[in-house]
């Protein structure tokens, strides 16, 4: 090890949740719900994540007064619960961006181009409870854009919704993670929703949707442009 570089303290005897948590504050980073904390991760400690958030999610169960012992259907559901979470319903916080083939606008296109419906799934991180819904993507290329394959748009909204997250601010980070790899003239974001912390508890309102949409560029500034690609997508319905 170069002298420059301090020991580092052994912090093995700690949680594997303290120990990645004690790296991101070192870092001065944030560790908020919807956001990725994959670079702080070290290898096999996803593994052991699963097993303490299993351990901690039995406790959970035994606080509600569920058996756990001789219940057959929930004798097992600490880990089928800490298991979807970390690597499916929470899975955008703990991987890197998935790789996408960027290519370069050879024919200059400049034309619009629509995406969607995407369907996306996730959890407020309000209550945990299920979103379930629609995405839209318009984007307006230049000939310094970056183009790149119809399914990445879907990787990249299946890694963006797989956190703990609140509409508003999923189609924010949706629209900002576009601009930085395909860097068009123009991006519009629209997504629309059912959010279960309505439908299943509170007020109980199964029909209620959220619409939203975030507007970059010229989708901003040309209100042709928006009105046409609000239009369009209407002929998905």
């Amino acid at each position: 090890m170069s002298d420059k570089i301090p020991p580092q303290p052994d912090d093995s005897h700690l949680p594997v949740s303290a120990r990645i948590r004690a790296r991101i504050q070192a870092a001065r980073e944030r560790f908020h719900a919807n956001d990725n904390i994959a670079d702080f991760l070290r290898p096999g400690e996803l593994e052991e994540l699963l097993a303490e958030v299993e351990g901690r999610m039995k406790g959970v169960l035994e606080s509600l007064v569920i058996d756990t012992e001789s219940d057959h259907n929930t004798q097992d559901t600490a880990r089928r619960v800490a298991k979807m979470y970390l690597t499916e319903v929470f899975r955008g916080r703990y991987v890197p961006v998935p790789p996408v083939t960027e290519f370069p606008n050879a024919e200059h296109l400049n034309e619009l181009m629509i995406v969607g419906p995407i369907t996306v799934r996730s959890a407020c991180s309000h209550h945990f409870c299920p979103i379930l819904g629609r995405l839209w993507i318009g984007i307006m290329p230049n000939e310094h854009s970056n183009l790149i394959g119809l399914s990445k748009y879907s990787r990249l909204a299946e890694w963006i919704m797989g956190r703990p997250q609140i509409q508003e601010e999923a189609i924010t980070q949706m629209a900002d993670l576009l601009m930085s790899k395909v860097n068009p003239d123009g991006l519009a974001v629209v997504m629309e929703a059912d959010h279960f912390c309505m439908h299943w508890r509170g007020v109980k309102d199964d029909k209620t949707k959220m619409v939203n949409s975030v507007m970059r560029g010229s989708f901003l500034k040309n209100p042709t442009l928006r009105r046409e690609f609000l239009a369009l997508i209407k002929l998905t319905d």
